[in-house]
């Protein structure tokens, strides 16, 4: 049996000089620890990061910056967030207040899959055992995507907050050895492809340190929608995050994404550009929603996706004018 090595650095210097191939960092743990006791991943070394400067809310007319520790039902309850950013505010709160009293910002955005298949250790899955195979293809897929998919994964990117923050626009920074860089969220995650296991741009060592949404005014008119088979403890079928911005009864800019629904958080730049210029009508926003499951694939099992998620979409836009 390999050691096993857990140690808490207390500068951000020792942490990523400490960080390697086969090493994890530890914020809330909800998803690590619960990975690791099913056997589904299992780093020789931990390293937690909670000493580590890297909290923090400010919001300005600069736009929002978030701490990737920050937990998320601060942020979920900061009175700039939810005056400003409602759309992630409401996504903040899907989750269980035990979970948002655990779970960093960070944890959020970088938490695996929930298919079955990828967290049961004795069945085949390419994320875990790359090359093995993806039986939810041809198996039980109700719960999968339809959006981004490959032969290799059809699996859904379960993070509520990372639909919303990809709809703002909104970027990641990343430390690493070799400095830091900013990436777009939108360009941070990868698509499934051949190499589902490799599923965003972090490079080994490399660590999530702080959100950046850009400032935004309208986004103050902005909601998320969230349709599962439960109101608890229970991840996306379909959900929607929009943001509008009404010159009268007639959209001027939108900002959409969805969840449930893509391997990836996913932006809709043909719907924007469909609801632009039109009127605020449910008749518009049924035009437009049609365009967002343009490319899908839908399985055996989750056909009723491709109408949920349109429907998901023109409930969201609803409650915002129209």
């Amino acid at each position: 049996m390999r050691e096993f090595v857990y140690t808490a650095p207390a500068t951000t210097e020792q942490a990523l000089d400490g960080a390697g191939e086969d090493t994890a960092f530890l914020a809330g743990g909800t998803t690590l620890v619960d990975l690791m006791k099913l056997g589904v991943t299992s780093p020789a070394r931990v390293l937690d990061i909670n000493a580590l400067p890297l909290r923090g809310i400010r919001a300005d007319d600069g736009g929002l910056r978030v701490g990737a520790l920050e937990r998320m039902a601060d942020v979920a309850g900061h009175p700039r967030v939810t005056a400003d950013y409602p759309v992630l505010a409401q996504a903040l709160r899907g989750a269980s207040q035990q979970i948002r009293n655990m779970a960093s910002m960070g944890g959020n955005l970088l938490q695996r899959t929930r298919c079955d298949y990828f967290r049961d250790t004795g069945s085949r899955c390419n994320k875990r055992q790359p090359g093995s195979g993806c039986p939810a293809v041809t198996g039980a897929n109700r719960t999968h995507a339809v959006l981004g998919t490959s032969d290799a994964c059809v699996a859904t990117h379960p993070s509520d907050a990372a639909v919303a923050l990809v709809a703002l626009d909104a970027s990641v920074r990343l430390l690493g050895r070799g400095g830091e860089r900013t990436v777009r969220l939108a360009d941070f995650y990868r698509l499934p492809g051949a190499t589902p296991h490799l599923e965003n741009v972090l490079e080994p060592g490399e660590l999530l340190a702080e959100i950046v949404v850009p400032a935004l005014p309208w986004a103050t008119r902005s909601a998320y929608l969230k349709i599962s088979d439960r109101q608890s403890y229970a991840f996306a079928l379909a959900s929607a995050a929009v943001a509008l911005e009404l010159d009268g009864n007639t959209v001027s800019r939108a900002r959409i994404a969805v969840g449930g629904v893509g391997t990836r958080p996913w932006r809709l730049p043909a719907v924007e550009a469909e609801l632009t210029g039109r009127p605020a009508t449910e008749e518009s926003y049924a035009r437009a929603a049609a365009l967002a499951v343009e490319g899908a694939r839908p399985l055996s099992g989750n056909r009723f996706k491709t109408t949920l998620v349109q429907r998901a979409l023109v409930r969201a836009l609803l409650t915002l004018g129209g």
